[in-house]
């Protein structure tokens, strides 16, 4: 299980220049905001320690000369002060906000759309869920960091500078007496990121682990209710659950000494003004208001250094999932398109295979050497054992992946030529794991395509026998389809995967085990509903039951990733080779059946 995540395990530096380069370019189309952002901190620091040097003066120069009408001027000046204060810090979190979301919306479609790109040797490889979690949790760590790391970090860091000022100003003796506190803070803020860093990475670790495990245990719940190990699974779950709460309770032990610990040295800072300003004003050399006003400064003065220990965390979690989004954005599996390609026009269907020779890694090749052609209106079954490379022989025809040597041609042009997308408007695939999206019947079958109209929909669902159930629910086409199509049946999913693949009214049409899910008068429908679809169509069927192709054109049987034979179905049945063999297995499994 750790190595599943190992991703997650990586934590990497806790600042990188490179990925920060990276991740501002995405800022910098709003780079007004940003300066309006900057702009507004240094305002709204600035007004927090206004308020003390205007409680020192009421003090001073006010409240112990009995001036009522000067102290109702300075009350004043702090109401209105506040008020600013609040007016400027609703458009500096408003801006802040804004600016994080933007960045993220760019973010999220960049990635998407890039996902999009990837090739499907890409999925083979990577976790699903690992695709997910890149597109939500760590997008959304990149969001904290946009609308509450980097641009507040200048608040905090200029509310300390600002502070640092209007001490230095009012008095520096005091100034440095507050701040001999400050190496101790600093190594102190040192320790604590070292020791936090650590920890945090425990706790990403044991979160990744307890994600997985729900993931595919709730993926898998009827194999665990099947099995009966409910119980079993809920002591490895509490292992793991068991693990992660000992990681957060670790984390929090660092932050409940640190935080404690920064407000020690705050109210060491405070004794320290009231024994070194209250002896001095003791003597006459200095005035009350000068010392509350350090009183409140220096309470303002370890706030944003509080703060900044919670950025850092923001900070390291932010350089994390930036590396992980990064090496998703920096992955190039993709299927090229040619830089000046081939216009495909009045496609009749012909298909040729050259020579072809394909492997999923390296060259563990799954097809070797395969040579075939299928004429324009043909339809042509491909037959063999699992693992023989049928499936493989429609993916590259498709395009789903590249060759490793040979080459496919459509009506007699090589596909590596032709725009990908270009290609795949002429074929339609029906597989055999059928994969609905929530949404519609309508939407499912036209894949929200507005140039398919409702009565090409009604047509095609006609045809394959969908309409008779489809016509049977409370909305017919504008049935709500739940999530995978949880409340079909397999047979009714499979129908309108054929309706959706025939709605796109292709020159090629695929089968790919498109009727093995369905019943046997499901069958007889759909055997009926072909016999049309297929005039002016090339078609190819990829089947395990031999009495479905029985009426193609040509049978090519798969040995191994080789053709080892190709005729008609009687011609091959004459021959007495492999797909006689694999026909006489059929016919007494069905014989088998019927006596039972």
């Amino acid at each position: 299980m750790a190595n599943d995540n190992s991703e997650d395990e990586v934590l990497g530096k806790a600042y990188d220049s490179r990925l920060m380069r990276r991740l501002l370019g995405y800022i910098k189309p709003y780079m007004k905001y940003v300066i309006f952002a900057i702009l507004m901190n240094i305002i709204v620091a600035a007004f927090g320690p206004v308020r003390p040097y205007l409680i020192k003066i009421a003090v001073d120069k006010y409240i112990s000369k009995g001036n009522y009408n000067g102290l109702i001027y300075i009350s004043l000046l702090l109401l209105v002060s506040l008020i600013f204060q609040s007016i400027i810090q609703y458009f500096l979190n408003y801006y802040t906000q804004y600016l994080g979301q933007k960045t993220i919306y760019d973010i999220r479609t960049q990635l998407f759309t890039h996902t999009q790109k990837l090739s499907l040797k890409f999925f083979d490889k990577t976790p699903i869920g690992r695709l997910v979690t890149r597109v939500t949790n760590d997008i959304e760590s990149l969001n904290d960091l946009f609308s509450s790391g980097i641009i507040m970090v200048f608040s905090d860091i200029f509310t300390i500078l600002w502070i640092l000022g209007f001490m230095f100003f009012m008095d520096v003796k005091l100034s440095l007496v507050t701040l001999s506190v400050f190496p101790v803070l600093v190594y102190g803020t040192f320790l604590f990121r070292k020791k936090v860093r650590g920890s945090y990475r425990n706790v990403r670790l044991h979160l990744a682990r307890l994600n997985t495990y729900m993931q595919e245990h709730v993926t898998g719940m009827n194999i665990v209710q099947i099995f009966h190990k409910e119980k079993p699974e809920m002591k490895r779950f509490l292992n793991i659950n068991s693990d992660y709460r000992k990681a957060n309770i670790q984390s929090n032990f660092y932050y409940a000494i640190f935080y404690p610990g920064v407000e020690l040295l705050s109210s060491i800072a405070t004794g320290l003004i009231i024994w070194y300003g209250g002896g001095e004003l003791i003597h006459g050399s200095r005035q009350v208001g000068v010392l509350i006003a350090f009183i409140l400064l220096t309470d303002m003065f370890f706030r944003p250094i509080r703060d900044l220990s919670e950025k850092y965390n923001i900070l390291q979690t932010a350089m994390a999932s930036s590396e992980r989004i990064f090496k998703l954005l920096d992955s190039k599996t993709f299927i090229k398109n040619p830089v000046t390609s081939v216009k495909l026009a009045n496609v009749k269907g012909g298909i040729e295979f050259k020579n072809v020779w394909f492997a999923y890694n390296d060259e563990e090749y799954v097809l070797k050497n395969v040579s075939f052609k299928i004429n324009a209106g043909e339809t042509v079954a491909i037959v063999g054992h699992t693992g023989a490379g049928k499936t493989s022989i429609i993916s590259i025809l498709s395009r789903f992946y590249d060759l490793e040597k040979g080459s496919i041609l459509v009506d007699g042009t090589d596909i590596s030529t032709i725009d990908k997308r270009d290609l795949r408007k002429y074929i339609s695939i029906v597989l055999q794991d059928i994969f609905l999206f929530s949404g519609t019947i309508r939407s499912n079958i036209s894949m929200n395509n507005e140039d398919i109209p409702l009565e090409k929909i009604k047509e095609a669902a006609r045809i394959v026998g969908a309409d008779k159930f489809i016509e049977a629910l409370p909305k017919q086409y504008d049935e709500i389809v739940k999530e995978r199509g949880a409340t079909l049946s397999v047979g009714q999913k499979q129908l309108l995967s054929f309706a959706r693949a025939l709605a796109h009214d292709p020159k090629i049409l695929i089968l790919d085990e498109a009727t093995s899910s369905i019943d046997t008068e499901s069958e007889i429908l759909i055997q009926k509903a072909i016999e049309k679809l297929l005039v002016g169509r090339t078609a190819i069927v990829i089947a395990h039951r031999l009495s479905t192709i029985q009426n193609a054109d040509k049978i090519i049987v798969m040995h191994k990733g080789e053709i080892r034979e190709t005729g008609t179905h009687q011609e091959l049945l004459a021959n007495r080779g492999i797909y006689y063999k694999l026909y006489q297995l059929q016919y007494k499994d069905q014989e088998i059946g019927k006596a039972g």
